[in-house]
């Protein structure tokens, strides 16, 4: 972060690289539950490109005690930084397009398009693209071809429904990958699916991505970008603002 001098009584951090800011939201709230110091910061886990305003700083009074700018240092020292940013890394990306429709050519792929087009704006490589049938030993072999190829993500985009050709999890799991959740807290975005096989994430992600410009994956992704695990708890807290406004 780079610090802009005092204006207007106040301070702005700026990203100095594009990345995702990180809040640490309860050393946040304690700066703040201090008289007279203010911060207000961007949501959590907001991607943000370099030199964009991440927060803002200022004391409420003309003057202050030292001894609370001190407490307030005291605090931000603690632990994990109160605001910082994570770089994104570059990711060699498979896709597999599940669907006997698209396999057989009775209808296009319009899918993997939009889902390469997503990760190549955060600079990732689509390495591979493979299209199969709704068959569980076929999906299975796509994602060990990919990961022997040195995939670092694996996207997977059909048969992610509950219906019973539906067998896209199925192959997932048959490869070997721990899933980790199926189903998040998000609307439109609510049959993702996260799995590892390894340490190569692996996104099953839901027809919506297709239609919609913001779903579960924007929320999803860039975490996964900056190298950090996927877990249950973490996608479970996405519920709170995971009602896409269409803002």
């Amino acid at each position: 972060l780079n610090l802009t001098e005092p204006s207007e009584g106040k301070v702005k951090m700026i990203a100095n690289m594009d990345g995702l800011c990180l809040i640490n939201g309860e050393s946040l709230f304690q700066i703040n539950m201090m008289e007279e110091i203010v911060v207000a910061t961007i949501n959590n886990q907001r991607p943000v490109k370099k030199g964009t305003v991440v927060a803002g700083a200022r004391v409420v009074p003309l003057i202050i005690e030292e001894e609370k700018l001190q407490a307030a240092e005291k605090i931000a020292a603690a632990g994990h930084p109160v605001i910082s940013i994570a770089p994104f890394r570059s990711y060699r990306v498979g896709i597999i397009t599940t669907g006997s429709e698209v396999f057989h050519g009775r209808i296009t792929d319009k899918f993997g398009p939009v889902v390469r087009a997503k990760v190549e704006a955060f600079g990732c490589q689509v390495m591979q693209h493979i299209i199969v049938p709704d068959d569980r030993i076929q999906i299975a072999n796509a994602v060990k071809t990919l990961v022997a190829d040195g995939a670092e993500m694996i996207l997977t985009t059909g048969g992610m429904s509950v219906d019973p050709d539906d067998v896209t999890p199925a192959g997932i799991r048959d490869a070997g990958a721990k899933i980790i959740t199926y189903g998040a807290p998000v609307l439109p975005g609510a049959m993702l699916m996260v799995a590892y096989l390894g340490d190569v994430p692996i996104l099953g992600l839901p027809g919506c991505v297709m239609y919609h410009k913001t779903t579960v994956f924007e929320l999803v992704l860039p975490i996964a970008l900056t190298g950090q695990i996927i877990n249950r708890p973490m996608v479970a807290k996405f519920g709170m603002g995971g009602l896409c406004m269409e803002c």
